[in-house]
């Protein structure tokens, strides 16, 4: 199971520097095999419909929508919580890392703040530093 952080969705659907290192997860996202936090679908739209408008936007949470949904929950909200003290990481980023770990999913992600997680996934610039 994997889940694509907001970073891979934006640099995806904005044509950015890692569209081309994304594409293969983005394109084979389904239900079957990715999950997606809200959290990701409200970034990757307010992103999207801030930078390309309300049409584009509309295609991106079409694209997310083929992937499982998971809500916030009562206890991945107090699990976000505990991770974002122990880490010190934002609710965002929280809340995404406990999402993959109640799913045992791989965050495919370019965030600097994930990089050095366990099951972490993380896609660079080619031969040179992110």
């Amino acid at each position: 199971m994997m889940l694509i952080d907001s970073y891979g969705w934006i640099e995806y659907f904005t044509d950015g520097p890692l569209a081309e290192r994304y594409a293969p997860y983005i394109e084979e996202a389904d239900e079957g095999n990715t999950i997606t936090p809200t959290i990701i679908l409200y970034e990757v739209y307010k992103k999207i419909k801030g930078s390309r408008g309300e049409g584009e936007a509309l295609e991106a949470y079409a694209q997310l929508s083929r992937t499982r949904i998971i809500p916030l929950t009562e206890s991945l909200a107090m699990r976000a919580a505990d991770i974002s003290l122990e880490l010190r990481l934002g609710m965002a980023d929280a809340i995404i890392v406990a999402t993959a770990e109640a799913y045992d999913a791989v965050i495919v992600t370019s965030d600097k703040h994930l990089r050095e997680l366990r099951n972490v996934e993380f896609i660079g610039l080619e031969g040179g530093e992110d």
